[in-house]
């Protein structure tokens, strides 16, 4: 008896350090179990705050959550007195895990393929899970991200992938979540704020773009009649058997209108002519990027139009401008109706900010539900996982994020950490930094 005692005591002490604060051996992923989050405020996102409830965590899921939950015999507990429990957040625009050393380390760089026409380029083959930007951004409390290729006028399909994993499957949350289209810009560089000035010669521009998006237009077309002919000998074997296409097979889905397709597009001129391009080949349109989508808010909301905005933090395209231009777009898009969520739009660096991009939308018209919801929530909207991410609700995958304070103030300290159910190591490249040169 005193044998089993002490076991027990002694496997008491290991959880407790795996709690808070664990540790975990490179590349081996926490198991999932049962916990218990006590005594803490909840914001469900989806629903009205609880100020003092228990968060249940059973096998990767949300099992229940609420202020009068009982919590099951065996439960690891963490007491969660003055602290607040949000949904993961999510970062619907980035090239997380594509890119390590941008400059000068070509073979860390993996954002695009030769070509303009890459359909079937999946980011999901390329993901590096031991980047060292993917522990710096998910000890933030980032959970999730949406992971894209760039480059060409077709860059690829976007993965949605979640922070924790030793292989790219593992993280997969959505492997093939959209498709990427860089739709042709009618600008460059050059003056002004955001360092765009008119093209030269707009004409010769405009005829540029027109055979850029015939040749997208074609093979969306292609595409089309690909798939028509694949449904037809799966229907009648007595037909000649049609040759296998790996360029086009990839877009059969987003031609038919079951998934979506992401148009990187900033400019006014731009989203119209995206949004025009997509009802023409009947897409299901995003725009990324939309620094003048409140220009276009009415456009927008009448086609149902979700924008995912990555100018948050940056200064106006425009000389003549107001310099809070970009940080009041969220507000403005929220009041005229608009589907949208914030992004960093980073490659991996700057992923871990992504609370204050949202801090500042609303310091600058967005309330404060709605800034927290523009990055759990309404990237889960968009990206049509809603009903496994973005809100604290029973069924959902347990990415959840423990805190000492508000989610959006940058003194906020993460506290407790759960991906997929999984208590996650508190530890990057940056603590790791810190603990080596604090005392010098």
């Amino acid at each position: 008896m005193r044998i089993i005692v002490a076991l027990l005591i002694c496997a008491g002490s290991v959880l407790a350090q795996q709690i808070g604060n664990p540790t975990t051996q490179q590349g081996v992923i926490p198991p999932r179990g049962v916990f218990a989050i006590r005594n803490a405020r909840i914001v469900t996102v989806s629903g009205p705050d609880i100020e003092n409830g228990t968060v249940i965590i059973r096998d990767g899921k949300i099992e229940a959550v609420g202020a009068t939950v009982a919590v099951p015999a065996g439960a690891q507990t963490i007491d969660g007195s003055g602290l607040s429990v949000y949904p993961g957040m999510i970062d619907a625009g980035t090239n997380l895990g594509l890119v390590e050393v941008p400059q000068g380390a070509n073979g860390t760089v993996d954002t695009s393929e030769v070509g303009d026409l890459n359909p079937n380029a999946k980011a999901i083959t390329a993901v590096n899970p031991h980047s060292a930007h993917i522990a710096v951004t998910r000890v933030e409390g980032i959970t999730t991200t949406l992971t894209a290729p760039t480059g060409g006028l077709i860059s690829g399909q976007a993965t949605l992938i979640n922070l924790l994993g030793t292989a790219p499957k593992e993280m997969a949350v959505v492997p093939h979540a959209a498709l990427v289209i860089n739709y042709p810009r009618i600008g460059g560089g050059g003056g002004g704020f955001g360092g765009f000035q008119p093209p030269a010669n707009l004409s010769e521009t405009l005829t540029a773009n027109e055979r850029r998006l015939q040749q997208i237009r074609k093979m969306l077309r292609d595409a089309e009649a690909y798939g028509r002919t694949q449904d037809a000998y799966a229907k009648d074997k007595s037909l000649p058997r049609p040759d296998r296409n790996v360029v086009l097979e990839p877009l059969v889905p987003y031609v038919r209108g079951e998934q979506p397709v992401i148009f990187r597009a900033d400019r006014e001129a731009e989203i119209r002519g995206a949004i025009r391009f997509a009802e023409e080949m009947k897409l299901r349109p995003i725009i990324l990027g939309g620094n003048d989508a409140w220009k276009v808010a009415s456009l927008l909301r009448e086609k149902n139009v979700p924008v995912i905005l990555t100018g948050v933090f940056s200064l106006p395209s425009r000389e003549d401008d107001a310099y809070d231009t970009l940080f009041e777009n969220p507000a403005k898009l929220q009041q005229a109706g608009v589907r949208f969520c914030i992004s960093t739009g980073d490659s991996g660096p700057e992923v871990r900010n992504l609370a204050q991009y949202a801090g500042m939308a609303a310091a600058f018209g967005l309330s404060k539900a709605d800034a927290v919801k523009s990055i759990t929530l309404y990237p889960a909207q968009i990206m049509n996982v809603a009903d496994r991410l973005g809100s604290i609700e029973t069924g959902k995958m347990a990415n959840l994020v423990v805190t000492d304070g508000d989610l959006l103030e940058i003194r906020t300290r993460i506290k407790y950490l759960f991906i997929d159910g999984r208590p996650v190591v508190l530890t990057s490249r940056h603590t790791e930094l810190n603990e080596a040169f604090k005392n010098r």
